[in-house]
């Protein structure tokens, strides 16, 4: 009959019986992350056969490639942290991942958006400023700003991970946060040039007197960019909450959400380059035919000027004869 007892009792019902709900709905996100991480290791390591081994390359597949390496690496981390989870709340075996995955999380991670942002950034001065592109722009321009990306995505994931405990197991309270600082910097200068490029980019297809016509490789960064933008972000966003205001324990169901996105913006790439490279084609009918799709996605001539049903390879030849 005592009201603060009912009350209280009622709190103690409802705590319960969110940690029911959480329990519940923990392995199912788990088990969705292993299964968007299986498809998405497939898609991208098509990719990764096809430019490395089965196709020529040219500007732009060079960042398509490394991007799909970033991405299958940052799926491989998700899955093994999965498993590990799932194992350990079925009580099957008592088993932990090393730490060094989280900075091979953010190695992947930060490795991606640089990539994603040089597309975007490169192909918007290609559009903007086409003729000092085309005579300043180096042969091996691609490849050396891909190692340049790798190496320096490697160098702040090494650093974060060291002084902040992810290596060595000792967390350094000075150089720790002026390594998030550094780092939060990096990803926000490139959400800035991946946005601002995105944007030029789509203004100048869609709107002014000497709009562009678009082709296929338009619509391939563009969709991957808004697929980034809705499911790759919300885990930087979370990243961002973490190290700035130590707000852990309370987004731990959000997190498994941001990381789900996170692989389905991984997955998605693939079928992105897939779906592009398709649509309006009867590729099952050739010879060859995922090399041939992947080939379209990344044509650079406008659909007008093919006549009738021209090879991907003529098309591809074309396009890269404008690259000097």
């Amino acid at each position: 009959m005592n009201p603060s007892v009912t009350a209280w009792s009622r709190q103690l019902t409802s705590i319960s019986g969110g940690e029911q709900t959480f329990k519940t709905e923990f392995p199912i996100l788990q088990l969705l992350i292993v299964i968007v991480d299986l498809v998405g290791l497939a898609g991208n390591a098509m990719v990764i056969w096809l430019l490395g081994f089965r196709m020529r390359r040219n500007a732009f597949s060079v960042y398509i490639l490394n991007l799909a390496g970033a991405d299958f690496l940052l799926l491989c981390c998700y899955i093994v942290d999965a498993l590990e989870r799932l194992i350990r709340d079925f009580s099957l075996i008592n088993i932990s991942i090393p730490k060094f995955f989280i900075t091979v999380s953010i190695f992947a991670y930060i490795s991606g958006l640089s990539f994603l942002s040089a597309i975007s950034t490169e192909r918007c001065m290609s559009v903007l400023w086409p003729i000092w592109y085309r005579c300043h722009r180096h042969r091996h321009w691609s490849a050396g700003i891909c190692a340049l990306l790798w190496t320096l995505s490697l160098l702040l994931s090494i650093l974060e991970g060291y002084y902040c405990g992810f290596l060595v197991g000792t967390r350094h309270y000075f150089w720790c946060p002026v390594l998030d600082f550094i780092t939060m910097a990096w990803l926000i200068l490139l959400f800035v040039l991946l946005s601002g490029s995105s944007l030029a980019l789509m203004t100048r297809l869609l709107c002014g007197s000497h709009r562009v016509l678009p082709t296929r490789l338009y619509v391939t960064i563009l969709l991957t960019v808004l697929f980034f933008l809705l499911c790759g972000l919300p885990f930087g966003i979370y990243w961002f909450l973490v190290i700035w205001f130590q707000y852990f324990v309370a987004l731990v169901p959000h997190v498994l959400v941001a990381v789900l996105l996170s692989c389905v913006n991984s997955c998605a790439n693939p079928i992105i380059y897939f779906f592009v490279g398709s649509f309006g084609q009867r590729w099952w009918k050739q010879r060859h035919a995922l090399r041939l799709v992947l080939q379209r996605a990344l044509q650079d001539t406008p659909e007008m000027d093919e006549h009738g049903e021209n090879l991907p390879g003529e098309t591809m030849a074309i396009s890269e004869s404008l690259v000097p």
